[in-house]
């Protein structure tokens, strides 16, 4: 899916287009001494992922340059997981990462497999209760979780095709939703959290078991946010039936 490749030079260089972060590619492979040449764009938009076929590698670029210290930590948490036999996405070990290439973060990452297939809800509710259960160190320097953080960034990047009216109907939207997030009572002990969990960030790996992927929202928060969208994608989409919900919550 190529989506949000109007791109201008949104890093303040490279433009985030397919022609535009050709060079963005082959300077960053050419920098950690693997060969881009063949590689295979499989998404243009947020990100922009790159498939190489010298090795079973995949490259990410980030459009927004202020995610370096998010990718930094991303790449760590990788390497830690590692160490603790947890599956997820792995990261090269002879790789220093993130790079910053034409004004974008450039990151380096295992491929699970050649097609992308996702996993289960079943196999997402065993490794969100396995990585509950894990003790992150403090050298993970994980941040505390802010629910509406990426609201207020969409809010004050609103350009002017937004009227001023409906700009202060989404921002009183938005500040009464934090207080009533601020008097909820957490059942289940505050702790690491992926982020973002949902049978989207759940892949096959090609020897067959699931691992997580996406690791760049891990945060230190009340872990029943990895529950949520699992039970939104239920309850409000019904892109799940009753049986996978009942699954999951049984696991």
């Amino acid at each position: 899916m190529i989506s949000g490749s109007s791109g201008g030079p949104d890093g303040g260089g490279a433009e985030f287009t397919a022609a535009g972060l050709e060079p963005v590619l082959r300077e960053a492979c050419t920098t950690v001494e693997l060969d881009s040449r063949g590689a295979e764009l499989l998404r243009l938009g947020s990100n922009a992922v790159y498939r190489l076929t010298s090795l079973p590698v995949i490259v990410r670029i980030a459009r927004d340059p202020s995610v370096l210290a998010e990718m930094e930590r991303a790449v760590s948490v990788a390497r830690w997981l590692e160490t603790q036999d947890f599956p997820a996405m792995r990261v090269p070990a002879s790789v220093a990462q993130p790079l910053v290439v034409g004004g974008l973060v450039v990151t380096f990452w295992e491929s699970v497999q050649e097609r992308e297939e996702y996993a289960t809800v079943a196999e997402l509710a065993d490794l969100l209760r396995r990585l509950h259960w894990l003790e992150e160190p403090e050298s993970l320097r994980l941040p505390y979780f802010d629910p509406l953080a990426k609201v207020a960034a969409s809010l004050e990047g609103l350009d002017g095709g937004v009227s001023t009216e409906d700009r202060t109907f989404l921002e009183e939207r938005a500040a009464s939703l934090g207080k009533d997030y601020d008097r909820l009572d957490f059942v289940l002990p505050f702790g690491m959290i992926h982020g973002d969990a949902s049978i989207g960030n759940i892949l096959r790996h090609r020897d067959g078991h699931a691992v997580l992927i996406d690791l760049d929202g891990f945060t230190l928060a009340p872990r029943e946010w990895d529950l949520i969208q699992t039970a939104m994608f239920y309850d409000r989409y019904a892109w799940h039936t009753e049986a996978e919900y009942a699954e999951f919550v049984h696991r």
